[in-house]
């Protein structure tokens, strides 16, 4: 089960301490939590080895999204209020450029062997690939690619299994699937619910995870898209993640305000947390099997360790 470990306050952006978070990522390497404060313009930054916020990174108006380029050392964040995307130095939090993509960003999924970044943009429905980094075939400000998108996006992630970018769409409820190689769709699976909005991957599983508003987790299969399992969950979700070593997928649910713990083996509710009402984004680090969920209204970090003790039965538990 999740165990809370303690909180990190993180700075207020109005007087009245009120926040809003979006997406947030843990660099491995060094442990630290990167998450987009939408309400402030920012990107924080919390310490995962000494449990303490470390700096505040400015410039990401309506920080939309936040994902680490692992072996690059860098963290891309969306600005979905400027049209752009900061590339930012993950050990000294550095801006090192930003990139205007335009009009509004929001989901994010890196290709580390092709060292490609593509964007969602949720006011043209379409996806950017770029070479943030520059390559010989297009600078950072130039798309190798734009591809148009049968909706508007929400998350997306990158199977490196198949060389595929999966993007969940809003309506008509689908995952649109690019080639990473490409860039062009090669399949569009339908969701059986309304709005898919969370997404991650059980690659060991060979299946999609998605987290959808009518109030169910959905699992496809990786190869050909079919649906395998549902089940209900206690809302409508956004941010998730999916931890392999225990196979349980952490949904967090803004109203009324939980984390619910999937069991992916029997695809059923195992644990519900209560964290805050509109707590919806969340940070996950597999290596401390650390989870974090960020705490719009008393603006601070939840943190909980995720190695669970023997025999534990479905609970419902204050945060």
């Amino acid at each position: 089960m999740l165990t809370l470990r303690g909180y990190v306050d993180l700075p207020p952006p109005t007087s009245d301490g009120t926040s809003e978070f979006d997406h947030g990522d843990v660099h491995r390497a060094t442990g630290r939590v990167f998450v987009a404060h939408t309400a402030a313009n920012t990107v924080e930054v919390v310490d995962g080895l000494t449990d303490n916020h470390l700096m505040t990174i400015p410039g990401c108006p309506e920080g939309s999204g936040v994902l680490c380029a692992q072996e690059e050392n860098i963290v891309f964040a969306a600005a979905r209020g400027a049209g752009k995307v900061l590339v930012i130095e993950a050990r000294s939090g550095r801006t090192l450029r930003e990139i205007p993509v335009g009009p509004r960003p929001n989901g994010l999924a890196w290709d580390a062997d092709r060292r490609r970044l593509l964007v969602a943009d949720v006011q043209e429905n379409q996806a950017l690939l770029l070479a943030p980094l520059g390559s010989s075939e297009a600078t950072p400000e130039q798309p190798v690619q734009v591809v148009p998108l049968p909706g508007r996006p929400r998350w997306c992630v990158y199977d490196d299994t198949r060389s595929h970018f999966l993007i969940n769409i809003r309506e008509p409820a689908c995952i649109a699937v690019l080639s990473a190689e490409s860039g062009e769709q090669v399949a569009l699976w339908p969701i059986s619910a309304a709005g898919p909005h969370g997404l991650d991957l059980d690659a060991a599983g060979g299946r999609a995870l998605v987290a959808c508003d009518a109030g169910v987790v959905v699992a496809l299969g990786l190869d050909d898209g079919r649906e395998v399992a549902q089940t209900p969950i206690a809302g409508a979700p956004d941010a998730i993640w999916y931890n392999a070593r225990h196979e349980r997928l952490y949904v967090a649910i803004e109203q009324p305000g939980v984390v619910n713990v999937i069991n992916t083996q029997v695809m059923a509710l195992e644990e519900e947390i209560v964290t805050e009402p509109g707590a919806h984004t969340t940070a996950f680090d597999p290596d401390r099997q650390r989870l974090y969920v960020f705490l719009p209204t008393s603006c601070r970090a939840a943190m909980f360790d995720c190695d669970p003790p023997d025999g534990v039965s479905m609970r419902r538990r204050e945060a």
